[in-house]
């Protein structure tokens, strides 16, 4: 028998239209923060930033493919990683299904990470996944855009990250926590693995002029993951606990890579 409180359709029916009136409610509030996104001053980007792709050397105005607007999303995997994060692995089975369709709306949708180009096109063949995905090795842009920080930051104890300082000492002292365990399923130690952040940043291109719009890291990134959103309809929700201290995205290791579940 269910511990789970019970009752009729009638008392469920009930209960299902005042939630209603509260989704409705947050659909509401959700479309005027997207219209508050689309209102913040745009900044001319005047910093040359150069990336590796598949089709060569580009400058972040190639990135766009011809598009007026383009969406990055800072994929976690640094030049020592083995393979990339399981976290934004996670956010990226969700979005390479989208890329087609963003394409014909005029927005291109690009991965960029710091490891070399031949790492992340291995790791994409493995993954089976077909979004433009680019290196910025050698460049300042995921410094620039508060998706790495260097190490002489990190040895700091607080470093900028989601527009305010942020205390990366837990991090750096986890110990057998999940953060050390996923560094060492990548080949690294858990200060190497959390110099890369998640995040993702928009950039609009208008008479031969790229303008950062918007960026968002942590919990601003929590309606990219396509699960989560399935999960919060489930009967029991994310069924997780966080890491302790971190708030951030990468702490709940329930899931794998979708090549390394046993059965599916």
């Amino acid at each position: 028998m269910t511990a789970h409180k019970t009752g009729t359709r009638e008392e469920w029916l009930a209960a299902r239209l005042e939630l209603l009136e509260a989704e409705k409610e947050l659909t509401r509030r959700s479309d005027e923060l997207a219209r508050r996104r689309r209102e913040l001053p745009w900044v001319r980007v005047g910093k040359e930033y150069r990336f590796e792709t598949g089709e060569g050397t580009a400058s972040l105005a190639d990135l766009f493919k011809g598009r007026s607007q383009l969406l990055i999303y800072h994929f976690m995997f640094g030049p020592g990683y083995t393979a990339g994060c399981p976290s934004c692995s996670a956010i990226a089975d969700g979005f390479d299904g989208s890329v087609v369709h963003l394409a014909n709306h005029d927005v291109t949708l690009c991965a960029v990470s710091r490891a070399p180009l031949a790492k992340l096109q291995a790791y994409q063949r493995r993954m089976g996944w077909n979004f433009p995905w680019a290196s910025s090795s050698g460049s300042d842009f995921n410094y620039d855009f508060q998706a790495a920080v260097t190490k002489e930051q990190q040895r700091s104890g607080a470093v900028e990250y989601n527009y305010r300082s942020m205390d990366v000492t837990p991090m750096l002292e986890a110990g057998d926590s999940p953060i050390a365990d996923i560094a060492a399923a990548l080949g690294t130690d858990a200060a190497t693995y959390t110099r890369e952040l998640p995040g993702m940043s928009a950039f609009a291109l208008e008479d031969g002029v790229v303008y950062h719009t918007y960026s968002a890291y942590a919990r601003g990134l929590d309606g990219l993951w396509g699960m989560y959103q399935w999960l919060d309809r489930a009967p029991r929700g994310r069924n997780e606990s966080l890491f302790v201290g971190t708030g951030d995205l990468r702490a709940g290791v329930w899931y794998r890579r979708h090549d390394e579940y046993d059965s599916q």
